[in-house]
């Protein structure tokens, strides 16, 4: 089941990235909004890792395991 959502989520990746591709190149007008979810969506996912990566990258030798 896994393996199934896991797929899908990368045909879905795929499929945005070639869009995006295919809208800079003058395709038609919905390979634009998709292009433009996409986008979106990476912001998204960006704006996420930024905002827990900051925390985990602290510096603080308690969170590495240190003594």
């Amino acid at each position: 089941m896994i393996l199934l959502v896991l797929s899908v989520i990368l045909v879905l990746v795929v499929a945005g990235c070639a869009s995006v591709v295919w809208a800079a190149r003058g395709g038609p007008p919905w390979t634009r909004a998709v292009a433009k979810a996409t986008m979106a969506a990476g912001e998204l996912v960006r704006a996420s890792g930024r905002s827990t990566g900051n925390r985990n990258r602290s510096g603080d030798s308690s969170t590495l395991g240190g003594d």
